[in-house]
């Protein structure tokens, strides 16, 4: 995980989530090598069982932070934001249309490895891994877009006192 010294913005707040992201990124790392196992490998159908329930395990890890996460930008960031830059269009609806679009590629993931990987065939696990492989696309471009475009409009635009109770709201932990 990132150190201080490694975040590139001034504004408390920013740097929060900042640093979330890197926490995030990181988790995201070691689920990502997996998914790239079954696109890379030939593998038997027992290896192919165990990873992908690896997988589930390393996802499951993940998403509660993931949404934590999530969650503060929607209920603090995002409104704070807005009231600068409005709601009806521009950067936040896509930002929040992603969020969306994470939840249904990680749902979906979870939706058909609930049921006995067992009885999957390798095809299947390589099919159910794209799921996690695209949510790992999306939450990639995801976090660019955030840190290049929202963040610094944040500490562009958002007013000393709106800066700073953000960061009292959502100076919380994630895991």
């Amino acid at each position: 995980m990132a150190t201080n010294n490694n975040l590139r913005f001034t504004e408390p707040g920013m740097r929060l989530l900042e640093n979330e992201h890197r926490y995030l990124s990181y988790l995201m790392d070691d689920w990502h090598s997996l998914v790239l196992d079954f696109e890379r490998q030939e593998m038997s159908l027992e290896e192919g069982r165990e990873k992908l329930k690896l997988l589930r395990q390393k996802l499951y890890e993940f998403i509660e932070p993931f949404k934590n996460h999530t969650e503060k930008e929607e209920e603090h960031f995002f409104p704070v934001l807005g009231t600068y830059i409005g709601f009806e269009q521009g950067p936040l609806v896509g930002i929040q249309e992603e969020h969306q679009e994470i939840d249904g590629y990680i749902g979906h993931f979870f939706h058909h490895t609930r049921d006995n990987i067992d009885a999957m065939t390798l095809e299947d696990l390589k099919t159910v891994a794209k799921d996690a492989g695209e949510a790992f696309e999306v939450l990639t471009i995801h976090f660019v877009k955030e840190e290049t475009v929202l963040f610094p409009m944040a500490e562009k635009l958002m007013k000393a006192v709106d800066q700073d109770e953000l960061y009292k709201k959502m100076n919380t932990l994630i895991t």
